[in-house]
């Protein structure tokens, strides 16, 4: 049996498959968390919601999950190929007590692993993540009968959910791009039946994923889109995720614009109609949310907060805000737009009611936010029994600039968050993020300037000097 530790991430499960994790070590996870679900909801036979991706092998691994599962007592309603989304649905829409999600989303081919949630729209926090690996770890599992059974054609359920109450007037010809993964299966359609012209790109499933992995922070998966939105004309490009809870998007000029603008102009857009809105954005979001003049002038207040899709899931439950956005992607709409979860295909359709409502183009849409220069994300190699251990030494070295009142290109650092790794501010408005990854051995670099390309560039330099002081940082996976 086989089972590395490391999997147990701060808010997903994810292994290498064979390497990390064999089928019966995916067995006893299911065991750990049949085991979890009980001691939470208090039942001996609750009912969990499964779905697997389009991976060779998530088929095999979601029976094996589920034979845990079923051995502690559960009955397991499976409906076979999913997106995650369409299982976080599923747990309002059958009202189930828990649900499991087979996938290892953008990662690449060979990873595989489990989102997983027990109450309804949110998946588990690192409490949970932590309690499920001492359970699955130290082999305390409950026993029970439990039971499968399949549920046919809920697709369809989900798909006329996001279809019938998201009708729209103006036709947008829309190129939708899901890089062969499962939302292949979902997304054209549903654009296609809410009133859009769909131009399909790479929507065949192939989980070998030949062109370039379902990611859409992936530059490769970005210029494929920019260049199909130029060739065909089109008003708005989408990018899906593997698992289909994100979305990125493409102008119609074929500009990538990073999601935690698009987050704000869908904010400005419902603003006037949602007064007195909260909103909830990730600690790698640009910081013109704090004094976007729309929100501020509807009472709407943003709350910047950990990333990671859990953990802006739980902040957005809590508040009780509006919608919650999250660079990478992750879009949370909350009633009455959604249940709170992310669905990177109801992201794509609020896209679509902004240029509906605006009746602009995206670019003019963009040219009224006030310019900035932001880096991608990028990610240098850090172990991840040392990233955590590294970020601590980041967050002491920045708090002791800052008091030393250290310039960074002559600015002084006026801010220090650090609810997630540690997000510094200069005094023009300027910021640098560094944090460790949730779901892979690295750390995250972000910087945004509102001045200029050169002071963007100076503050990763000042980063990246940090973080090869502590010799503990290898190779970006991609660099400014």
């Amino acid at each position: 049996m086989k089972i590395n530790p490391n999997g147990f991430r701060e808010y997903d499960a994810r292994w290498v498959f064979e390497k990390e994790i064999d089928l019966e070590g995916i067995t006893n996870l299911g065991k750990g968390l049949g085991s979890q679900i009980i001691d939470h909801t208090k039942k001996n036979n609750p009912r969990i919601i499964v779905g697997h991706d389009y991976r060779s092998y998530s088929e095999k691994i979601k029976m094996a999950l589920t034979e845990g599962l079923v051995s502690t007592g559960c009955h397991v309603e499976d409906l076979g190929l999913s997106l995650s989304p369409m299982v976080y649905f599923a747990q309002f829409n059958l009202n189930s007590d828990a649900i499991a999600m087979v996938t290892a989303s953008h990662n690449e081919n060979g990873w595989t692993g489990v989102k997983m949630g027990i109450e309804k729209g949110l998946t588990h926090a690192p409490e949970e993540m932590s309690e499920l690996k001492d359970i699955t770890l130290n082999n305390k599992f409950k026993s029970g009968k439990g039971s499968t059974k399949k549920i046919d054609n809920f697709k369809n359920i989900y798909m006329q959910e996001l279809i019938k109450k998201n009708k729209i007037k103006k036709k947008i010809k829309a190129v939708v791009a899901c890089g062969n993964g499962t939302a292949g299966v979902f997304a054209p359609n549903i654009l296609e039946n809410i009133g859009c012209e769909v131009v399909k790109l790479d929507c065949e499933l192939d989980w070998s994923f030949p062109k370039y992995n379902p990611n859409p922070e992936d530059l490769k998966m970005l210029h494929a889109i920019s260049k199909a939105v130029k060739d065909n004309n089109a008003d708005i490009g989408f990018g899906f995720d593997g698992d289909g809870d994100r979305c990125g998007v493409i102008d119609e000029k074929g500009n990538e614009i990073f999601s935690d603008k698009i987050g704000l102009l869908i904010a400005r857009n419902l603003a006037p109609k949602h007064k007195n809105s909260k909103f909830i954005v990730d600690v790698k979001s640009t910081g013109l949310y704090s004094k976007d003049k729309v929100l501020t002038d509807n009472r709407c207040k943003t709350i910047y907060w950990k990333t990671g899709h859990s953990h802006i899931k739980r902040k957005v439950n809590i508040e009780k805000a509006l919608a919650g956005f999250e660079k990478s992607g992750h879009f949370f709409f909350n009633r009455p737009l959604g249940y709170g979860y992310d669905d990177g295909i109801n992201s794509a359709i609020q896209v679509c009611h902004l240029l509906n409502d605006q009746n602009k183009k995206m670019s003019d849409l963009m040219s009224e936010l006030p310019n900035t220069y932001q880096t991608p994300t990028m990610a240098p190699f850090c172990k991840d029994e040392e990233k955590y251990k590294v970020v601590s030494e980041i967050v002491r070295e920045v708090q002791k600039l800052q008091k030393e009142r250290i310039k960074i290109d002559n600015q002084k650092i006026t801010d220090v968050l650090t609810v997630n790794g540690v997000r510094f501010s200069l005094e023009d408005g300027s910021w640098g993020l560094i944090r460790a990854s949730s779901n892979k051995p690295s750390l995250v670099v972000v910087t945004e300037s509102p001045s200029s390309d050169i002071r963007k560039k100076k503050i990763f330099e000042f980063i990246d000097s940090l973080l090869k002081k502590t010799g503990k940082i290898g190779e970006y996976d991609q660099k400014i």
